[in-house]
């Protein structure tokens, strides 16, 4: 299967695939990817795949994996700034106090590649290409009530002097509204959170039939991520969104909704590796 769009490429490299935004790679000094499970690649940190798929990701993208930074990720609103790639935390589940509990990060450095886990959950990419920021920022449900997208590019702006208008975001595949199922109680905190945007008849969906004698509701985290994103300023243009369901797909990629304890992880890279446009 293919899984390219107008949005994204399908890479089929040597014992890897993976996924990458058009729009990103329309500048040289750039590298990233969203990994695809084939060939049983798995992030996951108790994976004993783990060794064996950091190296033929990094070997398909060129990078060095010793400059990859990966934090502990608790589906928390933290952000890091990293600073060097000495301060490199590789996939494991010890991690130093610095990036335990952080999801996500972000740097103008070159030659640092970060790097999230993710099984359903949003990833979002950013980059500022007149400062050269870069942003991986891994925002489940609840990162997305916390609004760790929004969080990030206000950091970029305070931290690194972006541009809103600037800054390109690239929402990578997640969990679709077709499969982010909820009850009532998750359906509450994302109205009340969200109500503002006045779009709640877009961003909320309620099931017809009762499911075990329970209301159901499906909820669109991506279009509140873009909501989020237009909010800070960001260009309607510059917000680009994988159209891809990790459900729907889920043969082709790890997916917590669909293969629960037997999941495996993907992961989002994203990095700078030399001068460029």
């Amino acid at each position: 299967m293919n899984l390219s769009n107008e949005k994204m490429v399908h890479v089929k490299s040597d014992g890897i695939e993976y996924l990458q935004f058009k729009r990103l790679l329309e500048f040289d000094n750039l590298v990233h990817c969203y990994t695809l499970s084939v060939y049983d690649v798995n992030f996951k940190s108790d994976s004993d795949k783990l060794d064996d798929s950091i190296s033929k990701i990094a070997k398909a993208l060129n990078i060095n994996k010793n400059n990859i930074v990966k934090p502990l990720q608790k589906h928390t609103d933290c952000i890091k700034n990293v600073e060097n790639s000495g301060e490199k935390y590789l996939y494991s589940e010890k991690c130093n106090d610095k990036y335990n509990g952080v999801d996500g990060l972000l740097t103008n450095k070159a030659d640092v590649d970060l790097m999230l886990n993710f099984a359903d959950c949003t990833p979002i990419l950013l980059y500022d290409p007149i400062n050269k920021v870069i942003g991986n920022i891994h925002s489940g449900w609840r990162g997305t009530v916390q609004k760790i997208g929004q969080k990030a590019v206000k950091k970029m702006i305070k931290d690194y002097e972006s541009k809103p208008e600037d800054i390109i975001a690239c929402i990578g595949p997640c969990i679709g509204k077709c499969h982010f199922e909820v009850d009532e109680d998750v359906k509450n905190i994302f109205e009340e959170t969200f109500s503002y945007f006045g779009r709640n008849c877009d961003i909320i969906e309620k099931q017809n039939n009762l499911v075990e004698g329970k209301q159901k509701y499906h909820i669109d985290t991506t279009l509140i991520n873009r909501l989020m994103l237009e909010e800070c300023g960001l260009n309607k243009n510059n917000i680009v969104e994988s159209g891809i369901c990790t459900v729907c797909n889920s043969d082709y990629m790890h997916s917590y909704r669909a293969q629960r304890e037997k999941s495996g992880r993907n992961i989002a890279i994203l990095g700078t590796i030399r001068d460029g446009s």
